[in-house]
């Protein structure tokens, strides 16, 4: 016979989702919040003469600046108000997190849940707008450097700009925060989704283009199409993928002729715990230098230029310190979110056991062990996944949008947002299965 979760998920079609008001709101939340978003990416900023940007643009787009275009959704190349996406919230909550973990005052403000949490949070949002202004000023100063981009340039200028993006990359991050809070999915990856997304058909057109011409052969072409499936499918397999770790829980006598418990379950540890947070976090750290280095490789010292030149997209350094940051970041963002040891006195708290080891300690130490090697998998499943369709982008001049991190990006925020849809059906259903039900209290 079904279980009572399979028959629910049986009765879940577009009659149920009609039904489901809540989950409705929250989507048309979430869709006009992204419109809002998409609108922001083509107003431009004011003094900036299009048709010198667009020349410019075309002409370094195939290094990081066209990773950059990727991830705001083409507002890069047209300079528009959110340029710098959000970005410099991410760059700031990677360092508000690493000092959590050093600075013992942060590490207590962590530990005192939703009140230490705001401030920390409001530590991030001082971050964000110390990092976009720098980011805008070096924005700024090399808008003015390149010719005849900038109309009027000068203070004025510059002043306008950082206030500009910096108004922008604020506006969106309180605009994440929104759709979070009251629409579907994480605002912060929805953000980037979209910017990828909407990037997406135009990226199609333009290979296909450069195949009509020449650039591109069709056996380059098919193989693309081909990797792009294979990709997903890995992608798809490997964030469904878990070890599950049996938990047993002892009989337990509750009067003289009943007893309870006895059953078992698992504990299930997903392969890649921290999802897309490492791509996306390596991403962004790596085009903080790259930015900086760019700004004064033009009058800045010699070894500066050198290093923009061996951390430029595509050259083996960037994709050695991409790897790493991944790896990195796969076992740091693991342990931010997940305690073997408080999971281990949880279990013991309850009566649960891992058949074979001890409760408590022993039983934190083997959840820490398996958590680590299945770590491992994941961390170099996200490097594969990464730096495999990077080089084709670099070596076959394929658009960024083919890239490994822009389909990780996709397929994770698309799986993440369609199981919470799912959840907030379930939700919808259970309430009109007690509406049915007509559950009252007993009469007196």
């Amino acid at each position: 016979m079904a279980s009572a979760a399979e028959q629910l998920a049986a009765n879940l079609n577009l009659g149920a989702f009609a039904k489901a008001d809540e989950l409705k709101k929250r989507i048309w939340f979430t869709l006009g919040a992204l419109i809002i978003y998409r609108l922001g990416t083509y107003i431009p900023l004011p003094g900036i003469n299009p048709d010198a940007l667009a020349d410019v643009f075309r002409q370094q787009s195939g290094g990081f600046l066209g990773l950059f275009n990727m991830f705001s959704g083409g507002a890069v190349g047209r300079m528009a108000i959110f340029a710098l996406n959000i970005m410099p919230y991410i760059s700031a909550s990677i360092i508000i997190q690493l000092m959590t973990s050093v600075v013992p005052s942060l590490e207590q403000l962590k530990k005192e849940g939703e009140q230490g949490r705001k401030i920390i949070n409001q530590y991030t949002r001082y971050g964000t707008v110390l990092l976009a202004t720098f980011q805008a000023y070096g924005i700024s100063v090399g808008l003015e450097s390149a010719a005849n981009v900038v109309t009027d340039p000068g203070m004025f200028f510059r002043v306008s700009t950082v206030i500009t993006l910096v108004g922008g990359t604020m506006f969106l991050m309180w605009l994440g925060e929104q759709i979070t809070a009251r629409g579907i999915g994480n605002g912060i990856s929805l953000i980037i989704f979209a910017g990828i997304v909407a990037e997406l058909p135009r990226a199609i057109v333009g290979m296909f283009e450069l195949g009509r011409q020449g650039a591109l052969s069709t056996p380059i072409i098919l193989g693309i199409c081909v990797m792009a499936v294979i990709v997903i499918a890995f992608i798809v397999f490997f964030e469904r993928a878990q070890r599950r770790i049996l938990i047993q829980y002892p009989k337990r006598q509750v009067s003289a002729t009943r007893m309870t418990g006895g059953e078992s379950s698992h504990l299930p540890l997903k392969l890649n715990t921290s999802g897309v947070i490492p791509p996306i976090f390596a991403s962004s750290l790596l085009l903080l230098p790259t930015t900086f280095a760019g700004l004064a490789a033009t009058g800045g010292p010699e070894w500066l230029t050198t290093l923009t030149t061996y951390i430029g997209h595509g050259r083996p350094l960037y994709m050695a310190l991409y790897v790493a940051l991944i790896v990195f970041f796969a076992f740091f963002y693991t342990a931010i979110v997940f305690n073997p040891q408080e999971t281990a006195d949880n279990l013991k708290k309850y009566g649960g056991f891992v058949p074979g080891i001890r409760p408590g300690e022993r039983t934190g130490q083997y959840i820490d062990y398996v958590l680590t090697r299945i770590t491992v998998v994941g961390a170099a499943y996200l490097s594969i996944v990464c730096l495999i369709p990077e080089i084709l982008v670099s070596y076959a001049a394929v658009p960024f949008y083919f890239g490994g991190t822009s389909l990780l990006i996709v397929v994770s925020v698309t799986m993440d947002t369609v199981a919470q849809v799912q959840g907030h059906l379930y939700a919808s259903q259970y309430e009109g299965l007690i509406k049915k039900a007509k559950l009252r209290g007993p009469r007196r």
